[in-house]
């Protein structure tokens, strides 16, 4: 049997999706569940828990690896009525984000309702991360200090 039997969502969309409900505020994600109007019934499979991962890092940026500490991680798993599993990891301890996440990821795994995901859920989610990217630039920019050397008059 051929993989392309399976209908499959491509992977590089679904790693952009699932970041995208990862980066996004409690608030922001909670506002979007209230005005998602068909609520699909789901299960739950696993969580939503909490747990730590250690966080991993580079001397040097590519050099011998280190741990540089614990980060808290809330982590669900649902399944919709019509079979789909979606996952979530969420930084921090906010089961509520991460069972909603999983929903939408979800959501974004059928094939019937995988656009209106991407236009009502994945746009403004981009679009707000663009917006706090943009300004974190611009308020780092406002910061930023020339150094130059002044050459004295007398040798």
């Amino acid at each position: 049997m051929s993989t392309a039997a399976f209908d499959t969502p491509p992977l590089a969309g679904r790693q952009r999706m699932m970041a995208l409900l990862a980066d996004a505020s409690p608030r922001a994600l909670a506002a979007l569940w209230a005005n998602w109007a068909d609520k699909p019934l789901f299960k739950r499979v696993r969580g939503p828990e909490t747990g730590l991962v250690m966080i991993r890092g580079r001397t040097g940026g590519g050099g011998a690896p280190f741990n540089l500490g614990e980060a808290t991680v809330t982590r669900a798993t649902v399944r919709l009525a019509g079979g789909e599993i979606g996952h979530a990891y969420c930084l921090g301890r906010d089961g509520g984000k991460a069972e909603v996440a999983a929903v939408f990821d979800a959501l974004w795994q059928r094939a019937e309702t995988r656009e209106a995901v991407e236009t009502l859920i994945a746009a403004p989610l981009a679009r707000a991360a663009t917006e706090a990217d943009r300004k974190r630039r611009d308020e780092t920019a406002a910061t930023k200090v020339d150094f130059f050397t002044m050459v004295r008059g007398d040798d």
